[in-house]
């Protein structure tokens, strides 16, 4: 199973699974910091309000005090913009930050019975598997559905719709503001050095990789990279399988492995490929080992992932 969510355990499966895998938890951990939790909610923030997700309109007479999140990358914007302490249970994928309350609640095979045992008067999902967003709602429980998002401007879109749910609309703002000059300042301290520079993006072994169309494929535009999925066939959604003969033939300038925590991959693996060792990225130290959950998810600590491409580029 390539990269860009994926379970605990990791296996290459089937292309036409890996569309709605992808939108779910990253397996790992990362030691970095998180922010916000408990929190006051932000001024201005009068309930009732009415957001909107992918499960459509959802009216919340008041601030929900009781939040399961079935997404682990909605848990990690809940607790950047300071929801934190209105989070009741989590799904177990949902490992960052470490104050999360992980429960064995599955965001793979969701119960709904399971998930309203915990109360909730607000759910949060990346991905409506076998109904459970309609299955919530006949249980009056409002749900918020935000899937995989391909842009910066979707990711702050979903983090102002938390805000606004949450009663943290400032915190959302000031999370959006933070990750936004961060990647700004990572893309200026790269400058012009980093154009036309070749890109392979690895999210397992079995070569699959993620293309332009995809969120980190965006981010890697920002920097003026080319990236060496973009020429594949037989794409699959954004995440088009290569071979190892496809990527030596197009010579990455810069190799990126989101598969060091599910496979154990890093730049002296990869070294020891047959034929790697011709490889420019290979050859200049050019070889990212990526956190598999940072290089996933798209809530905040994108930034993160943002200025470790930066580094290597200036490395």
């Amino acid at each position: 199973m390539p990269r860009s969510p994926s379970p605990s355990s990791r296996r290459p499966l089937p292309a036409l699974l890996l569309p709605a895998l992808l939108v779910l938890a990253a397996c790992g951990s990362d030691p970095s910091s998180s922010a916000g939790d408990g929190a006051p909610a932000s001024a201005g923030n009068a309930f009732p309000v009415t957001v909107s997700s992918d499960a459509g309109e959802v009216t919340l007479d008041e601030r929900p005090e009781a939040i399961v999140s079935l997404s682990a990358t909605a848990t990690e914007m809940l607790f950047a913009i300071g929801a934190g302490d209105q989070v009741v249970a989590v799904d177990s994928t949902s490992d960052f930050p470490a104050e999360a309350p992980t429960t064995d609640l599955s965001a793979y095979t969701p119960n709904a019975e399971a998930i309203v045992g915990y109360a909730p008067d607000l759910v949060v999902l990346s991905d409506d598997i076998s109904g459970i967003a309609d299955a919530l709602e006949t249980l009056d429980v409002p749900v918020l559905l935000l899937p995989a998002v391909d842009d910066l401007s979707g990711s702050f879109e979903q983090m102002r719709v938390l805000g606004e749910a949450t009663g943290h609309s400032e915190g959302a703002v000031d999370v959006q503001e933070d990750v936004q000059e961060r990647i700004d300042a990572a893309v200026a301290s790269v400058g012009d050095s980093a154009q036309g520079l070749r890109v392979y993006h690895e999210l397992d072994p079995s070569y699959y990789s993620a293309d332009s169309s995809t969120l980190i494929g965006s981010v890697y535009g920002l920097f003026g990279l080319e990236n060496v999925a973009d020429g594949a066939s037989g794409a699959n959604d954004g995440y088009p399988q290569l071979s190892a003969e496809y990527v030596v033939g197009q010579a990455p300038d810069l190799i990126v492995l989101a598969d060091t925590v599910c496979c154990a991959e890093s730049a002296a693996t990869v070294a020891a490929r047959p034929a790697f060792d011709t490889v420019p990225a290979v050859q200049q130290g050019r070889v990212v080992e990526a956190s598999d959950d940072v290089a996933s998810r798209w809530g905040p600590r994108i930034a993160e992932f943002a200025e470790s491409v930066a580094t290597a580029l200036n490395g």
